[in-house]
Parts: C-alpha cells; structure tokens; sequence
C-alpha cells in the first residue's frame, strides 16, 4: 500500500532514505524501460542527484537546458524545448517501470507533470484485513459515516467496493497511459522513418568498412594460447573490419526494421555497388571511410570536407561557412579527454539513384554512434518532428548534430543546424 502523501521536501530525507532513493534510481537507470535512452537516464540522474543535495533552485528549465543539454548562454527555451520533451518521455517510461510486476514494494520516484523536481513515496504495509462474510453477518454494531449511522458490516463492504473501484480506475489510466506512451513513442519512429517503413522493397544497410594490414593469425590446435603471425606483403590475405562504433548504429537502425518486420541486408561499402543502391531504400553509416556516403552528401547544403589535418562538416550555402570540425587523426581524437565530434544525418532522395537515403555520419567514429542513438530515440526524433512540422514538412531533411565526447564515448547528440527542403 501507498501512503496517501509523498515525501517531496528532500531537506527532511534522512541519510538512509537518501541511500534508499539511490539504490532505487539505480534500479531505474538499469531497466529496458530507461537504458535505451541516454537522455533519459542522464536527465534522470541530474535532478535526482541535485535533489538529495537540497539543490532544488536550480531544477528549472532554462538551467536543466544548459547543464544536462550543454545549451548556450543565450539558449531560448520557448524555441528549444529539448527539456520539456525530455520531462514529458521521462515521465512515461518511469510509470512503465512501475506498472511491471515486481516494483510494487520499490521506493517509488515520481516526476510532477510541469515540474523538474522528483517526489519520492515509500511503501508501506498494509494493516487492514479483509473481514469474511460471516463476520460481517454477525457485526451490527453502528459506525458514523458522513451520511450518518450504518451497520459495520455495510460499512465495510462500501469501503471494499471503493478500493475495487479504485483499483479498476488505476488499472484503466494505468493502460490508457501505456497506449498514450506507445502511439508517442511510433510518432517519433515514423516521422523520420514511416517513408521507408511503408515501402515494399527490401532496405540495404551499407556500412563503412577498413581494410587492415595484410597478414593472418593463427593459433597452434595443440595450445590455443598460443599466436602465430604470417606476414603478407602482398596483401592476398588482407581482410576487412568494422569499427564498433559504426557497428553500434548500424545496430540501433536494424533494430527500427526488425521491430516493424521489415527486411533489409548489412553489406560493407566495399562490397556494395551502384546497382545494390538502386534496388530500393539505403541506409549509408560512416563518412570518409564510406565512399558512398561522401558521393551522395558532396552536392548538400551540409558536406564533409578533409583539409589541413582536420575532418569537417560546411554549409555551402552560406557567405561566412559556419564550420564543425574535429581532428584527423583517431589517436589525436582518442587522446583528448574532452571534445566535441559532429555528424550529419539526413533523409533525402538521392537523384542518382531515384530511391531514398539515409545519412548516418559522423566527422569521428563518435559522431557517427550519436548519429545512430538520435535516429533511434523517441525524443530526439518527436523533437525533430516539431521543428519539421514549423518548416512546412518538406520530405527531404538534413541534421547537423554535435556530442559532447568523454573518455572515448559520446554523449546525448544535440542539434546544430538543420535544412528542410
């Protein structure tokens, strides 16, 4: 049971509730429900974590854009509502988590609709006991009620069939908000990809591919441990890999196509050609290390470019370039504890081709793994939607996103720059 109240003044929390609410978010940022989005979880745990340090003043939604969304100084909330859709999503995977069987005797984390400061409830026992029939056959003693004096029994029995209704009330706006969440969450889905969903033909997913040093490894069948390296300089076993972090959005888009049932094909860019591109939709993950990727962008409003040690993304169309750029090199990249990486993503037909492409492409492997997480996040595409939808909602569309990269791993993808046409 559910104490009537909910504990929502951190400063009153003991050390042990604090510690109770912790392991609770833990329990949250872990579930299915929330891992599945970054911006969830790293939205989630800011204000939970400032919280419980009494730090409620700054839980607004001007701070909230520039602290967890790494806005700008003069970032316009009423433009940009990149924390209210956040809030909004947050809000329906947690009462998901909740309505799973298991959590009903969890410290339940609640977010208020129209506020970004968490309450809290503890659950506690339930000291009534349902009374048999035959008891209350036998109870005529008189209880005072608002309407005046009625047998116990009817007493009893009114609040029992008070409770069911209750209970039949919650289970109604329990499921009407799972329907609410799911059709919320296809609506981002298939805004962005609805178009190729729809389609018959088969989609192809061309990834960036790197071919390695010539030469092969072998391991000796008597002791396994051991390597054995056969150096080929005419490179007759050369082979080819996949960086993880290209392969890592290329998971996160099969896994759009899988859920709908729609077939598509995982080849490299090697082994892809002009006639696979024109057999239906393509899905073209990487940049300078996916020609295909750089053919169909070069003539865009946003383009790669490679000069002066450096990898970046221009507008063509501008007088004064507004220019994103990282460095060349991997090592250079890697070495640095804190950057930025950038990346296009586009949905466009290409006139080559006469079928629609997908630009899943970053200046860095980290540019391209936030490009995969923002075309498969709910939120990130709901708010694209909107900015779409204020544009007139033309087919062809182009992003320029940016992410914040921490010890080699990218953070929420934020946007830059987008193009409608």
């Amino acid at each position: 049971m559910w104490p009537d109240s909910a504990q929502d003044n951190c400063k009153t929390l003991s050390e042990r509730e604090k510690g109770e609410v912790r392991e609770q978010l833990d329990r949250l940022l872990a579930s299915p429900h929330l891992n599945q989005s970054q911006r969830s979880v790293t939205f989630l745990r800011f204000i939970i974590n400032h919280a419980l340090e009494g730090d409620e003043e700054n839980l607004k939604e001007r701070t909230l854009g520039i602290e967890v969304f790494h806005r700008g100084a003069d970032y316009d909330t009423a433009s940009d509502p990149v924390v209210r859709v956040t809030a909004s999503g947050l809000r329906k995977r947690i009462a998901q988590y909740y309505q799973d069987p298991g959590h009903e005797n969890e410290v339940r984390i609640i977010l208020p609709s129209g506020s970004y400061v968490p309450n809290f409830h503890w659950p506690k026992d339930s000291n009534e006991a349902v009374v048999p029939d035959a008891e209350l056959a036998a109870e005529e003693s008189a209880v005072q009620v608002d309407d005046g004096l009625v047998p116990r029994a009817q007493h009893v029995r009114r609040r029992l069939v008070l409770k069911i209704s209750s209970a039949c009330i919650l289970a109604t706006l329990l499921v009407a908000g799972v329907i609410i969440w799911h059709t919320t969450s296809r609506s981002g889905l298939n805004f962005f990809w609805g178009p190729i969903l729809m389609g018959s033909e088969p989609v192809l997913v061309c990834i960036a591919d790197q071919l390695q040093d010539a030469g092969i490894a072998l391991r000796n069948p008597a002791t396994p441990d051991d390597e054995m390296w056969f150096k080929d300089d005419t490179k007759k076993n050369a082979y080819t890999t996949i960086a993880i972090d290209d392969m890592s959005a290329a998971t996160r888009v099969a896994a759009v196509f899988q859920s709908s049932g729609k077939k598509y094909a995982l080849k490299g860019e090697r082994a892809t050609s002009l006639d696979d591109l024109r057999s239906g939709p393509a899905i073209l993950i990487g940049a300078f290390d996916n020609a295909w990727t750089l053919r169909v962008t070069k003539s865009l409003r946003f383009h790669f470019l490679l000069g002066d040690g450096h990898l970046l993304i221009v507008d063509g169309t501008a007088s004064t370039q507004p220019q994103w750029v990282t460095d060349q090199y991997r090592n250079v990249q890697m070495g640095a504890s804190n950057y930025r990486d950038y990346a296009i993503v586009a949905r466009f037909t290409d006139e080559n081709t006469g079928k629609i492409a997908v630009v899943v492409a970053g200046l860095g492997r980290c540019g391209t793994a936030a490009a995969g997480e923002f075309l498969t996040d709910t939120d990130d595409l709901l708010q694209l939607k909107r900015v779409a939808k204020s544009a007139g909602n033309k087919q062809n569309l182009e992003v320029v996103i940016s992410t914040q990269v921490i010890n080699g791993r990218p953070g929420s993808p934020k946007i830059e720059a987008v193009h409608f046409w």
